[in-house]
């Protein structure tokens, strides 16, 4: 046997203890996580997820979900190089802060569509503090007390805290007392203060970030975690992301939801100050899928793992439901960020439903805690 057969072998060997440690929800270390990514054959990674995917959740079922993103304001100091849709205070013709009136509406909407929650977005406004978002979520919650508020995310818990001159805790019990049911894991993008400060030079760093989660975590607060990958970060940089939500995880105290998904999305470029920097998107079917798998497989303490159809298509989130991922988030009754930068795909909720019978699934409505809900069209029936 010549010695690059030998080497071959070793690795392969190597390969199969690592998938063996994973099928047994063992945390895997950097170099074991890195050799799977950077070496594994995309079809095993895919089949080993998938048969993790049914340890978490059990069943032929795929969960979505109907809400609405609304956007606070458009204003935002962040300076994000990936965002089309802020604009800096200084543009007065161009910024906005939604008024009561346009979200009531906004509500009923959503309602009559049988969603149940808003994902609130806010830029980072320089002069919106802790007051004014309490105001506004009593106020939402005045008019209509049924719809959840999933509002916010890291980066504006620590630039609202840095204006109200709060800690991270405080913020949140307030913003909790006055109406918010769960943290987005907005903001993430890559867990890396470097490549934070290159892509984002006004937002939070990773330890901030995380920090935030802790802390939410701790007072019982269900949230998500995100990434969005395919800009200036490294493979590397991508798993170690990974373990970094892993780690806080497994810090949640017993009976708090923790992250109850993580969502990978594609860096779209169109137009972005990143895109005239010479950073275009390069996205990959086979990448995508290859993330997905890997983070079912890493990430050993989270439940669900969602597959964006916002950013990759329909028809490669079937792909995902074989391999990790058992959820496709939500329709999205309203959606500026992204799109903003070249995201274009669009679904209802009989396409998202068709979408995953399609992939061989029964569809289950759920609500922002995975609980299952019926779907109530305008007409009254449920579904």
């Amino acid at each position: 046997m010549t010695e690059n057969n030998l080497f071959f072998t070793a690795e392969m060997n190597k390969t199969d203890l690592l998938y063996d440690r994973a099928e047994r929800l063992l945390p895997l270390s950097a170099e074991e996580a890195m050799l799977l990514y950077e070496t594994a054959p995309l079809e095993e990674l895919c089949l080993l997820a998938d048969k993790l995917r049914y340890r978490h959740v059990p069943g032929r079922y795929v969960t979505w979900q109907i809400d609405r993103n609304v956007n606070i304001t458009n204003v935002c100091v962040s300076g994000c190089k990936f965002c089309n849709f802020h604009c800096k205070p200084s543009q007065r013709e161009k910024a906005f802060v939604t008024r009561i009136d346009q979200y009531l509406q906004k509500i009923a909407e959503t309602l009559q569509l049988g969603g149940d929650q808003l994902l609130l977005q806010g830029g980072l406004h320089p002069k919106l503090d802790l007051n004014y978002y309490e105001t506004l979520f009593r106020e939402l919650k005045r008019h209509y007390p049924q719809i959840k508020l999933h509002a916010l995310g890291p980066p504006e818990i620590v630039h609202i805290s840095r204006l109200s001159g709060t800690d991270y805790k405080t913020t949140l019990i307030r913003l909790m007392e006055a109406g918010l049911d769960s943290l987005p894991g907005a903001g993430a993008e890559i867990l890396d203060s470097d490549i934070r400060k290159r892509i984002s030079p006004g937002k939070c760093s990773a330890e901030a970030w995380l920090e935030v989660m802790r802390q939410a975590h701790r007072l019982g607060l269900s949230t998500s975690a995100t990434m969005m990958y395919g800009h200036l970060e490294s493979p590397r940089h991508r798993i170690e992301h990974l373990l970094k939500l892993r780690d806080l995880q497994a810090e949640k105290p017993e009976g708090s939801y923790g992250f109850l998904a993580f969502i990978p999305w594609i860096f779209c470029s169109r137009g972005t100050v990143l895109e005239r920097e010479g950073c275009r998107n390069t996205f990959s079917a086979p990448e995508y899928l290859r993330l997905i798998a890997v983070s079912r497989i890493v990430l050993n303490n989270i439940p669900n793992i969602q597959a964006s159809w916002l950013t990759v298509g329909a028809p490669l989130a079937q792909v995902c439901l074989h391999g990790g991922a058992n959820d496709l988030g939500s329709i999205m009754i309203e959606e500026n960020v992204v799109s903003s930068a070249g995201a274009s795909y669009r679904m209802n909720a009989e396409d998202m439903c068709r979408t995953i019978r399609e992939a061989g699934f029964v569809p289950l409505l759920r609500d922002q805690k995975y609980r299952l809900r019926k779907w109530s069209v305008p007409d009254g029936t449920a579904r």
